[in-house]
């Protein structure tokens, strides 16, 4: 065998050998593991914990669920919200709104997580006056993309919507059926991937990537807190998902759950993980808040990534533990991403619709172009 000849081969050699370690290092796993994502234990060392303004007026002794609103001034008329109000009791959040010192009733500390800032003040402050029918959690504006309906109707979601039926197998239900922008297809790379993290440094502009390669990270302190680095090595395989564990979820921080599954955490651990998602945040001069460890144990600066995090784990939070106290990934995986059909039969009574796969039905959903609906869609739909 001539010079060239070996260099060719010795070449394809190390190629193979390259390639077969990183198939080993991302083979599959089994998905019969468990977690211990049970209790928040995130610690703060901020000394001034946000004061209770958050409450919800008349929740206490209410029969119907609360219909939690998380909206800015950009979402547009809330009026849409008032014929609701026969079904559920509104308890809406406007989270760029102006501090009223003089009012304890419906406000939040800070416009930080998008969503999740309201969602977790009103957990905190109405702790106790959670309705026995339950919350639902839904974003301010009633036309947008992400909304599962035909015409992307949140209104007519929301009016549709069995809460009671939705509740009564695990007590929690996402609102979205459809697997479109979700992480609930096997085709998506799981958050520790190699292919991941090779995507983020091809499109480090994207902040739905920068939030997957965030979220193990972010499991380990919220879960973990700052117990996690003095932990044996059992503990800490409990807390971090290794690179070919793939936590599957629907998106886009909508859901449905029951007062039980709320009160499985504490009051104090909602307002752990509301300073996770505080301390994260920059301070006026743009520096980060600087108790030791607090850039890799609190949320990430970028608030579109804290955002999306929270998203990835709310049913994480409200799932049931096993026997065994742990949350197991197959079951999680399996219980955040049913089937289209079965959740939109389950969710809004449409129990006759054609799916010709796991993720979606005939007529029901569809992506708008570019993640966006035209700006006169409210005038032509309403």
């Amino acid at each position: 065998m001539n010079r060239r000849s070996r260099r060719t081969v010795n070449q394809i050699v190390i190629f193979l050998v390259i390639l077969s370690f990183i198939l080993y290092i991302n083979r599959p796993q089994s998905e019969d593991k468990s977690f211990s994502w049970t209790k928040i234990r995130y610690k703060t060392s901020a000394t001034n914990i946000p004061e209770a303004r958050g409450a919800c007026p008349k929740l206490s002794g209410s029969k119907k669920p609360a219909l939690v609103v998380s909206r800015v001034e950009a979402d547009g008329d809330p009026s849409w919200l008032d014929a609701l109000s026969k079904k559920y009791h509104l308890c809406v959040y406007n989270v760029d709104a102006a501090a009223d010192k003089t009012s304890s009733t419906l406000q939040v500390p800070a416009n930080r997580g998008h969503e999740a800032m309201a969602y977790l003040t009103f957990l905190i402050d109405n702790y106790a006056s959670i309705p026995a029918a339950g919350a639902v959690f839904v974003h301010g504006s009633r036309w947008a993309w992400h909304n599962d309906a035909p015409d992307y109707d949140n209104a007519a979601l929301l009016s549709r919507l069995d809460v009671e039926r939705a509740l009564a197998s695990k007590g929690y239900h996402n609102l979205r059926c459809d697997w479109s922008s979700s992480t609930c297809p096997a085709s998506v790379p799981a958050q520790g991937s190699l292919e991941l993290r090779l995507q983020s440094t091809v499109e480090p502009w994207s902040a739905r990537v920068a939030s997957d390669i965030a979220l193990p990270r972010a499991l380990v302190a919220i879960f973990g807190g700052d117990e996690f680095p003095s932990t044996s090595a059992y503990a800490k395989a409990k807390l971090q998902l290794r690179r070919s564990d793939a936590v599957r979820a629907q998106c886009c921080a909508q859901f449905v759950v029951s007062r039980e599954r709320i009160w499985q955490h504490s009051r104090d651990e909602y307002i752990a993980l509301r300073q996770w998602l505080l301390d994260g945040a920059s301070n006026s001069d743009g520096s980060v808040n600087s108790r030791r460890g607090a850039r890799s144990q609190s949320a990430p600066p970028d608030d579109r990534v804290a955002g999306r995090i929270l998203s990835y784990i709310w049913h994480i939070l409200f799932a049931r533990p096993g026997a065994d106290g742990e949350i197991h990934l197959g079951e999680l995986n399996k219980e955040a991403c049913p089937s289209a059909k079965d959740c939109y039969c389950v969710l809004y009574g449409r129990c006759d619709l054609t799916c010709f796969s796991p993720g979606d039905c005939q007529g029901q959903y569809q992506v708008p172009p570019n993640y966006r609906l035209p700006d006169d869609w409210e005038n032509t739909h309403s």
